[in-house]
């Protein structure tokens, strides 16, 4: 059986650089090499655009290169599955502009509703007991009424991707494994450039 090994972070700006180097240093650590890959995870959103693209090209290269399956994991299954809870609660993230990506499960690897995204008191609403975990409850603790401690796990981590996914490609039960798609839910801020206009002489 091969050693175990994680390389966790949080790269805001520095997905590409750190990406494939983290990758390659976590299969030396555990004595394995690119060939006896069985499958790729990789967490699809909702989720930074920047860095959700450059995760699910690397996780697609990497599946392509070695004809092996690619997963996705929604980022708020990850958390959930990463807190162990076993009681009903709500797992929220930034999504920026004020609003939140989350949703609700009735344990750890049971999601009842979402993911969605909007203001931080979607959340509760109708559920106003519901506990929350996630980055989105420490930012909104007054709508959310969430301390730091209490919201952990905050972020996903590469641990809960892989050990949710081997779970359900075991056949036992958890929140369902996605096609390597981003899942952005809300259109991105960018936009392509619309034709060049005519410049004539003067």
């Amino acid at each position: 059986m091969r050693a175990r090994a994680v390389a966790e972070g949080v790269e805001e700006r520095r997905h590409t650089e750190v990406l494939t180097p983290a990758v390659a240093g976590v299969l030396a650590e555990a004595g394995a090499v690119p060939a006896e890959l069985s499958a790729v995870v990789v967490g699809v959103g909702p989720g930074p655009y920047t860095g959700l693209r450059v995760g699910l090209v690397t996780a697609r290269a990497l599946g392509d290169a070695l004809r092996i399956p690619v997963h996705g994991v929604c980022t708020l299954d990850a958390i959930a599955w990463g807190s162990g809870r076993d009681a009903p609660f709500a797992v929220a993230t930034d999504a920026r502009r004020k609003e939140v990506y989350w949703a609700r499960y009735a344990s750890r690897g049971v999601r009842v509703t979402g993911p969605h995204v909007g203001p931080a008191a979607d959340v509760l609403d109708g559920a106003p007991d519901l506990p929350v975990i996630g980055e989105g409850a420490t930012l909104y603790p007054d709508v959310l009424g969430t301390s730091q401690l209490g919201a952990e796990p905050l972020l996903p981590s590469a641990s809960a991707l892989a050990e949710l996914a081997i779970a359900r490609l075991s056949g036992k039960k958890g929140p369902a494994l996605l096609p390597p798609e981003p899942l952005y839910l809300r259109r991105p801020d960018a936009v392509a450039p619309g034709p060049r206009k005519k410049v004539t002489p003067a």
